[in-house]
């Protein structure tokens, strides 16, 4: 399965992570339940994708063991040495990490900014989000047969 780049925005700031292509929908879908954090975001998904919760709150858990805003030399340096789809969960906390927040991984990058109740495909080469859809269940290894459906409020929107 390929990956691309996510990165959320929300009342306590931005978190980027690279996952397998079917989180875009897992994510999308996840809005229709109108999350105003991420935490609200990931527990959302849960229903669309069994270990993305684990794999966010995990990374993030590593990252603030060390790194703190003025002091990130340790995700400096992995961001400069790690391949892209190796790159670890974290927080946006100065230029060079919003910088790479917004770079492609593989399939592209997608943007949910929560606050502002927009979806942003800033490069997408996978499967275009939609307004309202079908999403397959990934059960932590593969997607299922399992489909759920889903419908954005009217105050979402997806651009492009």
């Amino acid at each position: 399965m390929d990956v691309m780049r996510f990165t959320v925005v929300d009342e306590r700031g931005t978190v980027s992570f690279v996952a397998h292509t079917s989180a875009a929908l897992a994510l999308t879908a996840a809005c229709a339940e109108n999350p105003t954090t991420l935490h609200d975001m990931l527990a959302a998904a849960t229903t669309y994708d069994r270990g993305l919760r684990a794999l966010v709150l995990n990374g993030l858990a590593v990252f603030d063991e060390h790194n703190l805003p003025g002091a990130t030399q340790r995700i400096h340096e992995q961001l400069a040495t790690l391949p892209k789809r190796e790159m670890p969960v974290f927080r946006v906390l100065d230029a060079l990490t919003r910088e790479v927040s917004l770079q492609p991984v593989r399939a592209g990058v997608i943007l949910f900014n929560l606050r502002a109740k927009r979806i942003v495909q800033i490069a997408n080469t996978d499967e275009m989000l939609a307004r309202a859809g079908t999403v397959n269940y990934h059960n932590g290894r593969f997607l299922s047969r399992r489909e759920f459906t889903y419908e954005l409020p009217p105050d979402w929107s997806i651009v492009p």
